[in-house]
């Protein structure tokens, strides 16, 4: 099968090389705050390698630099990771007729930003020739950011360049899109409230577990999210 037409890939190189600069960045800063909380240079990568979904990583670090268990880590992680799993049906139909170690790359690369990509097309060559273009080069991106934050991390304290504040800005841009909803206002009211009240009486990271249960109030048949939710990471 052709994944690819050649018309159409140069401008997909260009918007994928455009937002592969903001997965540098957010790379470069997951690299800094990973090795910050006690992970090797080389754990730093080989998470961002197999995981490859940065909010996910960002929580996992975040949670076990202020002290949390791996339990706890782990469970935000999965969470934040699970909406993967619906684009990965959005984006079956792209990857359906590959061979199966085309298919297992393929899941690999489905994130925020391949899917919406893809996702703006309705022709079915050119969704391929979207995803198969932006995908390694965004997963290229990513992870040269993350050996590049990573390499000079032991280095530089994150505070002092305001690294620490990425994790937060970067769920705070998730989370305005969503805001402009009754179901995603609902959520995050419940989200903020059963955080704050949880957190003088069990460990670190179980309240963000806890507030997660807020999503459900955003699943709704006749919910309608807004056009743009992109959130400037993987």
């Amino acid at each position: 099968m052709h994944y690819f037409r050649a018309p159409d890939a140069r401008r997909f190189v260009n918007a994928s090389l455009i937002i592969g600069v903001a997965f540098v960045v957010f790379g470069m800063s997951f690299g800094v705050l990973a090795v910050a909380a006690g992970a090797s240079v080389a754990q730093a990568c080989v998470m961002s390698l197999l995981v490859f979904t940065g909010a996910s990583q960002m929580s996992a670090v975040s949670v076990l630099a202020s002290g949390g268990s791996a339990a706890s880590a782990f469970g935000g992680a999965v969470l934040l990771a699970s909406r993967n799993a619906v684009y990965g049906l959005a984006l079956a139909p792209v990857l359906r007729s590959s061979s199966l170690p085309v298919r297992l790359l393929g899941a690999q690369w489905v994130i925020d930003e391949t899917t919406a990509l893809v996702a703006a097309e309705r022709d079915e060559t050119v969704r391929r020739t979207a995803f198969w273009v932006s995908a390694p080069i965004l997963y290229a991106s990513w992870n040269i950011g993350t050996l590049g934050g990573a390499l000079i991390g032991s280095n530089i304290d994150p505070s002092d360049f305001g690294l620490d504040a990425a994790f937060p800005v970067m769920f705070m841009a998730m989370l305005a899109p969503h805001l402009r909803t009754p179901a995603g206002k609902r959520a995050a009211v419940f989200g903020a409230v059963a955080a704050v009240a949880l957190a003088p009486f069990m460990p670190i990271g179980l309240p963000i577990l806890v507030s997660a249960v807020g999503m459900f109030f955003g699943i709704s048949p006749s919910k309608q999210l807004p056009a743009e939710t992109t959130d400037g990471a993987p």
